[in-house]
């Protein structure tokens, strides 16, 4: 009994050197927090441009597909999916920041940015084409009997129930952005990941660094996860 009580203790007191070596000694924790604001920014300005971008391309194939019009501009939009989901979203940050800026002086964050918002893009334009593609050509029909063009039923008909049933997929493609974003430390730029590799390289010391910026996105992660089945609920009882 004695034995394993002293056990217990001596854990206790490990663990609280090794969490005042990790965090407090030289405000290490700073490097967390500071990673962390990097990848909330990189997250939101990202995920505005993927927003943006994907509604952009998945009208084009939309309007291509349903009219048969837009055949050019619907043929680079099918090159852009491939190449952005036929290759990693890694291999693509380094693209662009070694070889397209690779002479230019510029923001590292914003490298991140517009490389996770063109690779975001490209999922979030098959999950928007894909709620267009759902919506009843009825509607469309109702939409021209009213007098809209083919643009106005687009924009008052359609979207607004495609943009109801793919909010939630949506939701999740942020989600993924957020955790995507991990890889940022490849760049030298510094996010939540990275900063725990610092710690670690300050403390030689991997367990407790890491496992914080797991606990970090864990708990970010449940927490958008939970707004996200809040929203499918609500989504579902309105449609009642």
């Amino acid at each position: 009994m004695e034995a394993t009580i002293t056990q217990i203790t001596s854990f206790i007191e490990n663990f609280k050197l090794d969490f005042i070596n990790n965090f407090i000694t030289d405000n290490r924790w700073q490097y967390l927090v500071n990673g962390l604001g990097n990848t909330f920014l990189i997250t939101l300005f990202a995920g505005i441009i993927g927003v943006v971008l994907g509604f952009l391309v998945a009208i084009i194939r939309s309007t291509a597909d349903k009219t048969g019009k837009l055949g050019f501009l619907n043929a680079i939009c099918k090159v852009y999916l491939t190449i952005i989901r036929g290759t990693p979203a890694m291999v693509q940050l380094l693209i662009i920041y070694y070889v397209i800026f690779d002479s230019v002086a510029i923001d590292k964050r914003l490298v991140a940015i517009i490389s996770f918002g063109i690779n975001s893009g490209a999922y979030v334009a098959e999950i928007v084409r894909s709620g267009i593609m759902s919506i009843d050509a009825g509607q469309t029909e109702a939409g021209r009997s009213l007098g809209f063009n083919y643009g106005q039923t687009m924009l008052y008909v359609v979207m607004p129930q495609a943009f109801k049933n793919v909010l939630p997929a949506l939701a999740n493609e942020f989600i993924v952005l957020l955790k995507e974003t991990s890889i940022c430390g490849y760049i030298g730029l510094m996010d939540l990941t990275r900063g725990g590799d610092i710690i670690r390289s300050r403390t030689f010391s991997a367990f407790m660094p890491l496992i914080a910026v797991a606990l970090i996105y864990l708990t970010i992660v449940m927490i958008l996860s939970s707004f996200v089945n809040r929203l499918e609920r609500r989504l579902r009882a309105s449609e009642r």
